[in-house]
């Protein structure tokens, strides 16, 4: 039997759903984010049920991509204070725990860093033993001063994450209510930007599971039995468990999701993707079908981290962003979620992005007559103008001079006339606005590990396998079906600087759903 998907999309201006039988869509809806993210997702999903008369029993899954914990962070909002375990011996003290955070968010979250022995050099070789006295130690003060998450970092643990393990295995007995955050299964090569990530997931803990523990309550009431599924910022899917306990993977899913979206419906692999949403535009690149990632780990809130995010533009241009006529600008301020009520053609009083679209005769919608004072001039000149900012920011993120194709996705999309510059094609494709919704309902399932491996006394083969296999282990984990997992990414670079034959091994796999 083919599978029914639901597809969830969470913007600041508009929460998008989308209805997929196998590889057709039967119902795309849009409908306004609501304070409250459960409420404004829980109506989505009844209305695209209501669409097409779709009972919710026939669902056999439903995913969902939000900014829910991206808005956690950058607003300092819902943060639990972390309490730091980094294993290093007598090395990297001279760069403390959240260094380089922003002191707001430092004072936010910072409850207590302990550093201590353990850890290991490049080739394998102990910096010091783990100091477990020291780790009971620092779980009492945690214990006493109220801190709900542990967050642990190991020197080298891409190499041998052993003591990472240790460490975790003993503030589970120290602290067994306590969320646990292991860096090597949050970033990549790098202490401090890998340690922040872990931070950043462990003070993420308590509201990925308050979240996640809504969507399930809501969906129940809804009659939805079936699984629930979080996008991931590679665009690729992980089982609602594996979200409660690692919420930091989601921060960069929304612009994923549309652009996953826009292969789907093309049927394109490599492309730019230009998606206009009510608030922003986020530009970015197709290879092979996924998201051309960032080559530097994403900065959150000001913080660096280093797990993967898409390499996408984003910049103040929507449906809802202000018009001021002279001298003329447009955005980046914007009406937002409230464009229903403020957009003159709706019958309010503040000249949007959406206003001068209807003027131009790009979009139906509203009452056209409450925009025919606007001066032809103006319209024309605004037209061009949002036009020319997406060709500005095209032109920066495209990798060469050459022409590509490019898909316009995203209900804001509409305000973009004709073919854009540097392209060989501008499409807007059927289901359009509906795409970011679309590619969470279409997603894999992934799984990725980043290590660095001495090949003295071993073969590349067989660390590889290793690698790979270990790859393969998380996405299982995250909800994939094992015969249908393969190899999507490998990067592979010799640290010939590095003793032992030192390489670094970074896998990708992706699967199906094991629904």
């Amino acid at each position: 039997m083919t599978l029914v998907r639901i597809g969830v999309d969470v913007g600041g201006t508009n929460t998008d759903a989308a209805l997929l039988r196998g590889t057709t869509v039967l119902a795309t809806v849009k409908t306004a984010t609501t304070a409250n993210v459960t409420d404004g997702v829980a109506a989505a999903v009844r209305a695209v049920l209501d669409a097409v008369a779709m009972p919710a029993v026939a669902v056999g899954a439903v995913m969902i991509g939000t900014t829910h914990f991206l808005n956690a962070v950058v607003e300092g909002k819902h943060l639990h204070k972390v309490g730091v375990l980094r294993l290093c011996g007598q090395a990297t003290r001279l760069l403390p725990p959240m260094v380089d955070w922003p002191d707001n968010l430092r004072d936010l979250v910072s409850g207590g860093a302990a550093l201590v022995g353990g850890g290991v050099n490049v080739d394998g070789t102990p910096i010091a033993p783990l100091d477990h006295a020291a780790i009971r130690a620092a779980c009492r003060t945690w214990r006493a001063a109220g801190i709900d998450a542990v967050a642990v970092a190991s020197v080298f643990a891409q190499v041998d994450a052993a003591p990472e393990l240790a460490a975790g295995a003993i503030i589970a007995e120290e602290m067994p209510a306590v969320a646990i955050s292991l860096s090597h299964r949050i970033g990549r090569t790098g202490l401090l930007a890998r340690e922040s990530a872990a931070i950043l997931n462990a003070s993420l803990a308590a509201l990925g599971a308050d979240t996640v523990r809504a969507f399930r309550s809501a969906f129940a009431a809804l009659g939805l039995t079936c699984p629930l599924y979080l996008t991931q910022n590679d665009g690729t899917l992980m089982a609602a468990d594996f979200a409660e306990r690692h919420p930091v993977f989601t921060i960069a899913s929304g612009p994923t999701n549309s652009m996953r979206g826009a292969a789907f419906l093309t049927g394109l692999k490599d492309a730019a993707v230009i998606d206009v949403g009510g608030t922003t535009t986020d530009i970015g690149m197709l290879v092979a079908g996924f998201p051309r990632s960032r080559s530097e780990g994403a900065v959150i809130g000001g913080i660096p981290t280093n797990f993967r995010v898409p390499d996408v533009y984003s910049f103040g241009l929507g449906g809802g962003s202000l018009v001021q006529p002279a001298p003329l600008a447009i955005g980046p301020q914007s009406v937002g979620f409230r464009l229903p009520q403020k957009a003159l053609v709706f019958g309010g009083d503040t000249l949007t992005a959406t206003d001068i679209a209807v003027a131009a005769g790009l979009v139906d919608l509203g009452d056209r007559a409450r925009v025919a004072h606007l001066s032809a001039a103006l319209v024309r000149a605004a037209v061009a103008r949002m036009k020319a900012d997406v060709e500005t920011v095209l032109d920066r993120m495209k990798p060469s001079s050459d022409p590509i194709p490019a898909v316009l996705v995203g209900g804001g999309s509409v305000l973009i006339e004709g073919q854009l510059a540097g392209t060989s094609a501008s499409l807007r494709p059927d289901h359009f606005g509906g795409a970011n919704a679309i590619g969470a309902a279409i997603a894999q399932v992934s799984g990725e590990v980043d290590r660095v491996v001495a090949l003295e006394g071993s073969t590349r083969e067989r660390a590889l396998e290793a690698v790979v296999a270990e790859a393969r282990t998380r996405a299982i984990e995250a909800g994939a079906k094992a015969e249908t997992v393969e190899l999507a990414e490998l990067e592979e670079t010799p640290l010939s600087y590095l003793p032992g034959n030192a390489i670094r091994f970074a896998a990708k796999v992706v699967g199906d759903l094991a629904a």
